[in-house]
């Protein structure tokens, strides 16, 4: 699944995967709004029969629901019985390990938010099996309260998962390496009493990749653009023709190890200048002090920027500077239709933005560029879970025979 689920391939060698096919085709249509058989039939070009037969399969499965009376067409003659996403449906389930926190998350069919959780906790140096135990506490939890059954769980994690799907083989804010998540997510699931929970396919991903699918999918992103965000460290999506750029290996968009400032300040990853120096969590408050300030990061230097705090606006600038600088080097080698800031940035923006904009404008000079296209993302914080939890339920639309008997 990895977060962006493939369509059923076309041309399909047997009459199962034939119907398999039809069956996520027509549930496609459904899912963008409600239909009537006869509409389906017309946007899909199937009969009227095949429709009715592949419809209540779905409505078997769990997937659909009739909703009453179609809305009026225009044409003669009463209107059919509309077919919807069942609101009881599968559903997705989403998790978060932040430095700083953990998260759950439920969505119906529709991708609405049933449940949303959130635990403040200090993850960097704690033992996997002790978040994980933390973690299942609170899916459990939250599942229970949606009343919905999850398809599957993701994981979004701040740290590279490789293309394996499974294995976190670096988080260096975490202090963790070579983790296999879901090996280490199951028993803690069946001691928390979850163990239906502990049987569900189980994928991870890195939390800024799926913060940018979820501006792609929710927030109204482009199909091409770059998605820029921070908690702890700082990650990027690229994002082209609507899909992740991964990489060779899935590592694509370590944005904090872009050298900013090649002569600069040593990194943890041990090369000089990177990044994640002068914009990321330790780097700016460090630099904006007092020393030993506790809370969330981000709280804390957005009410001392909305304050007036000269130390707060100058690392903020200067982090702004910094940022600007590594973006227009991806927009001169992507040419994205946006730079789309996320995630803690989004709550930053305000004294971001400025010195980011000087520094595109003053970089990006051989394409066009405009101050409008550098934007703020408006799921903020939220995206890397809620992609998470979508990208399960997308799954189930692109894909619904494992529900559907197809």
């Amino acid at each position: 699944m990895r977060g962006e689920p493939d369509a059923v391939r076309s041309g399909p060698a047997s009459q199962q995967g034939m119907r398999r096919a039809n069956l996520a085709l027509v549930l496609g249509v459904i899912a963008r709004a409600p239909r009537s058989r006869a509409e389906v039939a017309a946007e899909t070009g199937l009969t009227r029969a095949a429709v009715s037969s592949l419809a209540e399969q779905l409505i078997a499965g769990g997937l659909v629901v009739e909703e009453g009376p179609a809305a009026p067409s225009g044409k003669v003659g009463r209107p059919g019985t509309a077919l919807g996403l069942n609101p009881l449906g599968p559903g997705g389930l989403g998790a978060e390990i932040g430095v700083e926190h953990l998260g759950a998350c439920v969505v119906d069919l529709s991708g609405e938010v049933r449940t949303w959780r959130r635990r403040e906790v200090r993850n960097r140096g704690r033992r996997p099996a002790a978040v994980m135990a933390d973690l299942a506490e609170l899916l459990h939890a939250a599942v229970a309260e949606s009343g919905l059954r999850p398809a599957g769980l993701t994981l979004a994690v701040p740290g590279l998962v490789g293309t394996s799907g499974g294995v976190l083989q670096r988080a260096a804010n975490l202090g963790w390496r070579d983790v296999p998540l879901a090996a280490e997510l199951r028993p803690a699931l069946r001691a928390a009493g979850a163990a239906e929970l502990a049987e569900l396919p189980v994928e991870a991903d890195n939390e800024a990749n799926l913060g940018g699918l979820a501006e792609r999918w929710l927030g109204g992103g482009p199909e091409d653009f770059l998605y820029v965000s921070a908690e702890a460290g700082v990650g990027a999506a690229i994002v082209v023709g609507g899909r992740l750029l991964r990489g060779a290996r899935g590592y694509a968009g370590e944005f904090g190890h872009v050298p900013v400032h090649p002569d600069g300040h040593r990194c943890a990853c041990g090369a000089h200048g990177c990044l994640e120096q002068y914009a990321g969590e330790a780097a700016v408050l460090r630099a904006a002090g007092p020393a030993g300030a506790r809370g969330d990061w981000v709280t804390l230097l957005a009410g001392r920027a909305g304050a007036g705090d000269e130390p707060a606006l100058a690392v903020l600038a200067g982090a702004g500077s910094a940022l600007g600088i590594a973006a227009a080097g991806a927009v001169n080698l992507l040419d994205p239709a946006e730079v789309v800031l996320g995630g803690g940035y989004a709550r930053l923006a305000p004294w971001l933005l400025p010195a980011m904009r000087a520094e595109l404008a003053a970089r990006v000079t051989v394409r066009p560029w405009s101050d409008e296209r550098l934007t703020v993302s408006r799921l903020g914080r939220r995206g890397p879970l809620l992609g998470a939890a979508v990208g399960v339920v997308r799954a189930v639309v692109a894909d619904p025979g494992r529900f559907a008997g197809g």
